[in-house]
């Protein structure tokens, strides 16, 4: 099954980036930030040949006006038991507008698009308010406090797919 390259809300369509726009934002990075990158993300992005939603972002534009306000995407491809975890972050000027909200409804609609991805998880700071209320909309359970190796203490959550059953 193909996946589209961008999706649409009534506010937002998320559009995906390019591998060669990906490894340039990388490039721009400072290198403190770039050593926190994960290793094997990297590395699929190195043996990458053409843009995946599993290894590029997506750009986040306003549909009013074209204006991009932040990026989403997956953390990697789906695991063995229909797992992906997202990550997600709108431009401050342009928070508090919903438009956080619908781009995760959008990733929400491309998981159950794909057929592969049963549980979608996400992970707040414990301080970030605006995040946990962002994934609590979108109809995500909070599954408590969690040590992630890469972030540290983070709030859990996780949204399940509805499966069709023959």
């Amino acid at each position: 099954m193909k996946l589209p390259d961008s999706m649409a809300t009534p506010r937002v369509t998320l559009v995906l980036q390019s591998l060669d726009a990906v490894r340039a934002w990388i490039g721009e990075l400072p290198a403190e930030v770039q050593k926190e990158l994960s290793p094997l993300w990297l590395e699929r992005l190195r043996q990458a040949t053409e843009p995946s939603p599993w290894i590029c972002m997506f750009n986040v534009q306003r549909n009013s006006d074209n204006t991009e306000v932040g990026q989403c995407g997956f953390k990697g491809p789906p695991d063995e038991l229909g797992l992906v975890e997202i990550g997600y972050g709108i431009a401050d000027a342009y928070q508090r507008q919903g438009l956080a909200t619908d781009a995760i409804a959008a990733l929400l609609q491309f998981a159950q698009r794909s057929g592969t991805i049963l549980t979608v998880r996400a992970h707040t700071k414990q301080d970030n308010v605006a995040s946990r209320r962002v994934l609590e909309k979108n109809g995500f359970q909070s599954l408590g406090q969690f040590i992630d190796p890469e972030d540290g203490e983070v709030d859990r959550y996780e949204y399940h797919l509805a499966t069709t059953t023959a």
